[in-house]
C-alpha cells in the first residue's frame, strides 16, 4: 500500500514537469514580425507604417495608400547552454529555425476605413537537450508550432487620430518529451501531442500630436486553446519494488492551455524628416500560466493517474524597446534598435526548454526603395547574462534543472513590400 502511494505521488511530479514542459516550449512570444521592426528594435507601434502594421499597430495601415503586400522571413539561431552543479556544461540541439510571415493591406481612397490581413506565428520555438545533462526527467524535447491568421480594420477617424481592431483565429501544435523514470539511459520516454484552435482579438490606436511626435498602442487578447490528443509512455527497464517494466502505452488526452495579454505602448520622435526615435513599453501578462489540468481518457495505475493539476506560477514582464532609423535619401534608410526582457519564469517551476532569463538584443538594418518596391534586411543579436537556478522542483528521481544558464542567439531578418 504504501508502494502504491508512494508511485501516485511520483506521477503526479513526472506530469507536474510535463506542464512545465508545454508552457516553456510556446517559447515563447516571437516578435520579430517584420525585418524593418526588427531593425529597430521592436519600436514600431507609433510607427506602424508598412503592411506589417497588421500585427504590431493595427491603426497604422490607414497610412498606406492602394494595395500592398508585404512577405518576410525571420532566421533564428538559438544556443542556450547549461552548466551542472558539478561543472558538466550542455548545450541544446536544436538551434535553426525559420518563421514566416506575409501581410497585406487596402485602402481604398476617399474612403476612411482600411482593411488588412495578417498570416504569422506569434508563438513558437523548440528545444532538445541531450540525453545525460543531468535534468532529463525533468525535460528533454518539445516544439510548439503556433499560427495566426489576422484580418483588421481601421479606421481614420480624423487625420490625425485612427482605430481598428481584428480578429486573431490561431492553431497551435505541440508536441514535448522527457524521460520518465530512469535518469541515466534513454530507456524510458513520456510524450505528449495535441493541437487546437482558437480565436482572439487585436486592438490598435495611432494618434499624431504633430509633425513630430506620434503615440501608439497596441492591446492582444489572452486565448485559451484546447489541446487535443494523447499521451504515450514507456519503460523497458524494471526498478526492483517501484516502477515496473512495460510497453508503450497511448491514452487520448486533453489540455486547456492559456496564452497571455499583451499591450504595447510607444511615443514616436521625428525631429527632422530623415529621423525616426521611438520608445515602445510592452507588457504580457504571463500569470494567466498558473494552473493547466491534463485529462486522459484514462490511468495507468499506479503509475500514471487521470487527471494532474499542473502548477506553472508565472510572472508578468515588460520588453522595453528603442529604435532610432536614418533616412539617408528617397532610397535608403539605415536602422538601429535596443531591447530588455525581463524573465518571467521563478526558478521553482524552471525549465529548460526556452531557458528563460533576463535577455538583451541587439540590432541594426537597411533598408532599400525603388518605386514601389520596398526591402529591409536585419540583422540581430542577443544574450542573457548568467542565471542560476536554485530551488527548482525536483523529478521523482531526484533530478532538477538547478545550475547556471545562458543565453546567446543571432537572427537574420528579410522583408519584401510590394505597393499596387
Amino acid at each position: 500500500m504504501k508502494t502504491i502511494k508512494l508511485l501516485r505521488w511520483v506521477s503526479v511530479l513526472v506530469f507536474c514537469h510535463a506542464g512545465v514542459l508545454i508552457t516553456s516550449a510556446t517559447g515563447f512570444r516571437l516578435p520579430d514580425q517584420d525585418a524593418f521592426a526588427a531593425a529597430r528594435g521592436e519600436a514600431f507601434v507609433a510607427t506602424a507604417d508598412n503592411p506589417s502594421a497588421v500585427y504590431y499597430n493595427p491603426a497604422g495601415i490607414t497610412q498606406l495608400e492602394g494595395h500592398n503586400v508585404r512577405v518576410g522571413v525571420y532566421g533564428l539561431y538559438i544556443k542556450p547552454s547549461y552548466t551542472s552543479p558539478d561543472g558538466r556544461s550542455f548545450k541544446s540541439d536544436r538551434d535553426l529555425h525559420a518563421i514566416p510571415q506575409l501581410f497585406y493591406t487596402f485602402s481604398p481612397s476617399d474612403f476612411p476605413l482600411s482593411f488588412g490581413l495578417g498570416l504569422y506565428s506569434p508563438y513558437g520555438l523548440s528545444s532538445r537537450w541531450p540525453q545525460d545533462t543531468g535534468f532529463r526527467t525533468v525535460s528533454t524535447e518539445g516544439t510548439l508550432t503556433y499560427y495566426t491568421i489576422n484580418p483588421a480594420v481601421a479606421w481614420q477617424a480624423t487625420s490625425r487620430f485612427s482605430i481598428a481592431a481584428g480578429l486573431t483565429l490561431n492553431y497551435a501544435e505541440c508536441d514535448l518529451r522527457q524521460g520518465l523514470v530512469w535518469p541515466t539511459q534513454p530507456l524510458d520516454e513520456f510524450k505528449f501531442k495535441g493541437d487546437g484552435v482558437d480565436a482572439g482579438y487585436n486592438l490598435g490606436l495611432l494618434y499624431k500630436v504633430h509633425d513630430k511626435v506620434f503615440l501608439g498602442a497596441t492591446f492582444r487578447s489572452p486565448t485559451t486553446v484546447d489541446l487535443d490528443g494523447r499521451t504515450e509512455y514507456f519503460n523497458a527497464r524494471e526498478i526492483p519494488g517501484l516502477i515496473p517494466a512495460f510497453p508503450k502505452q497511448r491514452v487520448s488526452a486533453e489540455a486547456e492551455f492559456p496564452f497571455p495579454l499583451s499591450a504595447v505602448f510607444g511615443i514616436s520622435y521625428r525631429p527632422t524628416p530623415n529621423w525616426n526615435l521611438e520608445f515602445d513599453a510592452e507588457y504580457t501578462d504571463w500569470s494567466r500560466l498558473n494552473t493547466v489540468i491534463v485529462k486522459q481518457a484514462a490511468a495507468f495505475p499506479p503509475l500514471i493517474p487521470q487527471n494532474v493539476p499542473l502548477v506553472l506560477n508565472w510572472e508578468p514582464s515588460w520588453y522595453y524597446e528603442f529604435g532610432a532609423t536614418h533616412y539617408l535619401n528617397d532610397k535608403w534608410s539605415i536602422s538601429l534598435g535596443y531591447i530588455y526582457n525581463e524573465n518571467s519564469v521563478p526558478d521553482a517551476t524552471y525549465s529548460p526548454l526556452v531557458a528563460d532569463l533576463d535577455r538583451h538584443f541587439f540590432s541594426v538594418g537597411a533598408g532599400f526603395k525603388h518605386g514601389q518596391l520596398k526591402i529591409d534586411l536585419a540583422y540581430q543579436f542577443g544574450y542573457g547574462p548568467t542565471r542560476k537556478v536554485t530551488g527548482s522542483a525536483p523529478s521523482p528521481t531526484g533530478q532538477s534543472v538547478d545550475g547556471e544558464f545562458e543565453f546567446v542567439s543571432h537572427a537574420v531578418m528579410l522583408s519584401v513590400g510590394l505597393r499596387f
